[in-house]
């Protein structure tokens, strides 16, 4: 049966009568044809096919070998108890002290014991070198590996220890002996003359073949080391004579590659390397457990370590007894947050989904505290006490100093905030990310159909109690403010109104004793938009709280809390839409970890030219697909608790576009963001794959050749998108054959910088 035919064929319901006739074909179909493919095009990868070992190595030690990870699921001594090339590449093996491994060597799905010396430009797999216990021995075992030579292990049926089986880099088993074949590099007459090895004993049975080392029966199945020692004596490099070793190898049971091909015990050889790589694994998780930060993915980690059937969950529960002392640590130097995700991951991997569920609240708990304890000192102590207690505070406050409410006159405050539409650098803004790492974000808010679309009016009122209610119709009056307490449900309308009232101190500090708040919110965007509404409207709620109670109304404090308020919500959002929101204009925003979490807001002094550029060529385009962005950052979120590599490499990237984006945007280079756009919208792609759907994939298709870049906002599944346009031609052209096209029901949207504050 052929791969590329047959079996990606299973795949296509169009070729199952093609298929159905041919070995296996109906096999292949009842498996495979009711699966459900799905395509996406990674325009930033390349398909290369390896023919060879050595175009491996080449690819390994070429122009992109910085990309390449050179240690990957592996144990390897100090560096003073081996002497190991930095070039050289080691996945899924176990090297012990006293190894030696040369320049860009591969060594994968091996244990090497001490004394084995490997050369440089060599391959090294499914070797397992026993370890030598035999207090009885003269000296121990040693070994060595010649430069650009191959040795690997194959397990056959019926047999049951492993053979030993190695050539030189560039020999073609295919060649003949009369036309240059080689083996382990020298020609074939030099090896039979060398070794005194006659033609009719490698090559008795061939019949009308060439000779070659394909057909050759040259490997030896004896014990393992005197298997390992007729290596030596074969690769030429012994220095004893033939005498030694020629009879040993003449009197053995002995294969060539051909057999051994159409021999391998290929569950044998599965079973083998699963139970090595799971003893890995396992070794790494407990040393990660033991002594380290917790930097690890344990999650993966554990899918190693369950391949073992018998012994993995055992495993994997005998490290959940671990767990007590992560959370004892300190929480400074491991957040509870990554503790507590390490203890659910480890539940899961022992199927105990029961009680994971049972204590993810508290990772989601433990990044909320998280984030208020870095955004103001002593915002953690009384944040996520319950309002009754406070309540009951106050009160004894009340009897000792005689008063409590603050003086409240008469006042109305109205705040109207534009929305953001962001560039590049969303996720980086995110707790924990924002908390623990850098995070950079390129911004921009605007007006839409000309006005500010976002808004609140705050008034105060001779009844006491809070009355709440929004542009939808709905209405709440709040006479017990006690009853404001956390967690809000998810389908509660008031609970981002809630919230501010918490962060602002408003419930806390009991201010309003003998008043009251009328509040009421708008937002003048379609839902599920995409352009930071949720919040913007909280920091709009906040500023004017904090307006009419004589608070410190500033932006970078209303930021600070609104990040906290959405942690609160449970939606769990990061800076980036309030910045967008709150500063006027185009800006580039940095975050740095500590306590407080320090925001730095870089406006960019755009110019004219810039400004008439980007409101000409840049499409502002309502979808009319939804999503909400908190069901997507929740995966995100624990992603990153688990440090998926993947993710983390992903943000970075996303970090490095915002700085890049900025440049940009300061020389004017408006083709430039467009291809920051395109990589940016890709890299949001692989944070989550459902941030696109068919629909979306579809309009930006059709956009291609009128634009130079484009991408859905915020976390994408919906919303808004952005279309830059090559030019203000093409920017017309598409608006109009959007809005009047059968093919989209989309709205283009007018919009403008909002550059006041």
């Amino acid at each position: 049966m052929s791969l590329y035919e047959d079996l990606v064929a299973a795949w296509v319901p169009a070729k199952h009568a093609w298929l159905q006739p041919r070995p296996l074909g109906q096999e292949l179909i009842n498996r495979l044809g009711r699966q459900k493919m799905f395509s996406y095009c990674a325009y930033d990868l390349s398909f290369l096919h390896f023919g060879t070992s050595s175009e491996v190595l080449d690819h390994l030690a070429g122009a992109s070998s910085g990309l390449v990870g050179r240690r990957h699921l592996c144990s390897i001594p100090a560096t003073t108890e081996s002497d190991i090339a930095a070039s050289a590449i080691i996945l899924s093996s176990k090297i012990a002290p006293h190894v030696s491994i040369g320049e860009d060597s591969l060594i994968y799905d091996s244990s090497i014991s001490g004394g084995i010396q490997i050369g440089s430009l060599s391959i090294v797999v499914g070797v397992n070198v026993p370890v030598v216990n035999d207090s009885a021995a003269k000296e121990p075992i040693k070994f060595m590996l010649p430069d650009r030579h191959c040795l690997w292990e194959v397990p056959l049926v019926g047999c049951t220890g492993r053979v030993i089986v190695y050539c030189g880099l560039h020999d073609n088993p295919k060649n003949s002996l009369s036309k240059d074949g080689t083996f382990c590099g020298k020609p074939w007459k030099k090896v039979l003359d060398d070794l005194e090895i006659q033609e009719g004993d490698l090559w008795n049975s061939i019949g009308t073949q060439e000779k070659c080392l394909w057909n050759a029966k040259i490997f030896p199945i004896l014990s393992y080391f005197e298997m390992l020692s007729l290596a030596t004596w074969l690769m030429g490099l012994s220095d004893q004579r033939n005498e030694s070793f020629l009879p040993l190898w003449k009197r053995s049971h002995r294969v060539s590659l051909e057999e051994l091909h159409r021999s391998i015990n290929f569950p044998q050889m599965c079973l083998g390397s699963g139970n090595h790589q799971a003893d890995l694994a396992a070794g790494i998780v407990e040393a990660c457990l033991n002594f380290g930060l917790l930097g690890r993915n344990l999650s993966q980690l554990c899918e190693e370590i369950l391949q073992k059937e018998a012994s993995g969950v055992k495993i994997c529960k005998d490290f959940l007894a671990l767990c007590p002392n992560l959370k004892a640590q300190n929480s400074k130097i491991l957040p509870k947050s990554r503790a507590y995700q390490v203890e659910v991951d480890l539940l899961r991997a022992c199927s105990d989904e029961t009680t994971a569920c049972e204590l993810d609240h508290k990772i989601w708990s433990a990044v909320a505290e998280e984030t208020a304890s870095a955004v103001r000192y002593g915002f953690k102590e009384h944040l996520f006490e319950s309002s009754s207690m406070t309540v009951t505070k106050a009160t004894q406050s009340i009897n000792i100093d005689g008063h409590m409410d603050k003086s409240v006159s008469s006042r109305t405050v109205k705040v109207e905030l534009p929305v953001r539409v962001d560039f590049v650098g969303g996720w980086s803004d995110t707790p924990p990310w924002s908390l623990e790492r850098a995070g950079y974000v390129l911004n921009m808010a605007i007006t839409l159909e000309g006005s500010l679309p976002i808004g609140t009016i705050i008034e105060t009122t001779k009844r006491t109690g809070v009355s709440i209610s929004d542009d939808i119709g709905n209405q709440l009056h709040i006479e017990d403010l006690s009853s404001i307490a956390t967690p809000f449900a998810n389908d509660d309308p008031f609970r981002l109104v809630k919230s501010s009232l918490l962060v602002t101190g408003i419930v806390h500090d009991n201010i309003l004793l003998s008043t009251g708040l009328k509040i009421k919110t708008w937002a003048n965007v379609p839902r599920g938009s995409g352009l930071g509404t949720s919040s913007i409207l909280a920091a709009a709620v906040v500023k004017g709280l904090l307006q009419i109670t004589d608070g410190d109304e500033s932006n970078e404090n209303v930021a600070r809390l609104v990040l906290v308020l959405e942690q609160l919500m449970g939606t769990g959002g990061g800076w980036q839409d309030q910045i967008g929101g709150l500063y006027p204009g185009i800006k580039f925003t940095a975050s740095f970890p500590g306590v407080p979490l320090r925001l730095q807001v870089i406006p960019l002094l755009a110019s004219p030219q810039l400004i008439s550029e980007l409101q000409q060529r840049l499409l502002v385009v309502f979808t009319g697909q939804v999503r909400l962005a908190h069901q997507v950052l929740q995966k995100v979120v624990i992603r990153y608790l688990q440090r998926d590599n993947l993710l983390v490499s992903s943000i970075k990237r996303l970090t490095e576009l915002a700085k890049i984006g900025r440049e940009a945007l300061m020389n004017c280079d408006v083709d430039e963001l467009g291809e920051i756009m395109l990589e940016a919208w890709r890299l949001h792609q692989e944070l989550d794959p459902y941030c696109s759907n068919e629909f979306v994939d579809k309009l930006f298709a059709f956009s291609d050749r009128y634009c130079c870049g484009y991408k859905l906002v915020g976390a994408g599944g919906g919303g808004f998108a952005l279309l830059l346009a090559k030019d203000t031609k093409s920017a017309k052209e598409l608006s109009r054959l959007l809005e009047q096209g059968p093919e989209f029901d989309v709205k283009v949207y007018n919009w403008n910088i909002s550059l006041e504050s």
